[in-house]
């Protein structure tokens, strides 16, 4: 079994309408989810979340690339050592 690694993935969701999309996914992978806040930013129109995971490397890049992919949104992991 592969070892769980600790990591934030920040997602700025530039479209709100992509905000659904991002949900989706977000409870698809919520066994992994530490935890999670979100943030609008309504005079630039944009939203910022920070998710905490706790999972294996493939899940959490399966995360954040399944969310990059989305459009209108951008998703950057940060690991720990």
């Amino acid at each position: 079994m592969e070892e769980k690694r600790l990591a934030i993935i920040g997602i700025f969701v530039h479209e709100l309408t992509c905000s659904e999309a991002v949900n989706a996914l977000l409870h698809e992978y919520g066994a992994y989810i530490a935890g999670r806040q979100g943030v609008p930013c309504r005079e630039r129109g944009i939203s910022v979340i920070s998710v905490i995971v706790d999972a294996p490397n493939t899940v959490i890049s399966a995360l954040s690339g399944k969310l990059g992919r989305i459009p209108g949104v951008q998703a950057k992991a940060m690991y720990t050592k």
